[in-house]
C-alpha cells in the first residue's frame, strides 16, 4: 500500500489491486524470505562460519529481488496503465524514482 498526499494538507490513500492470486504468491515468497533472515540470525547466533551466512544472505536477498520484480512487474502493468490513462504522466517520474530504488 502507498500513501500520497493531495498537496493541501489532506490525505489521499492510494492502494495496489492485485489479484488473490498475485497476492498470495507475493505474501509466500515473503514469508520464504523472513524464514531465511531468521536463518541467518540463528547462523550468526551459532558462530557459523562467515563465507556460508554471507551465502545465505545472498540467497534471501535475491528471494528478495524477486518479490520487487513480481511487484513491479504488476505495478506497471496495472496502477502505471491506469494512471497514465487517467491523464497523470508525473506517474512516469514516479516510477522511474522507485527502478532506481530497486537498482541500488
Amino acid at each position: 500500500m502507498d500513501s500520497g498526499g493531495a498537496g493541501d494538507g489532506q490525505s489521499m490513500e492510494r492502494l495496489s489491486h492485485h489479484s488473490d492470486e498475485t497476492k498470495a504468491n507475493l505474501i509466500r515468497r515473503l514469508n520464504k524470505v523472513e524464514g531465511q533472515i531468521r536463518g541467518v540470525k540463528a547462523m550468526i547466533e551459532k558462530d557459523t562460519y562467515c563465507d556460508d551466512v554471507l551465502t545465505q544472505i545472498a540467497a534471501a536477498q535475491s528471494a528478495l529481488n524477486g518479490v520487487g520484480k513480481l511487484l513491479l512487474e504488476g505495478h506497471m502493468k496495472s496502477c502505471i496503465v491506469d494512471r497514465i490513462q487517467a491523464g497523470e504522466h508525473e506517474v512516469i517520474d514516479e516510477l522511474l524514482i522507485t527502478v532506481k530504488k530497486l537498482m541500488k
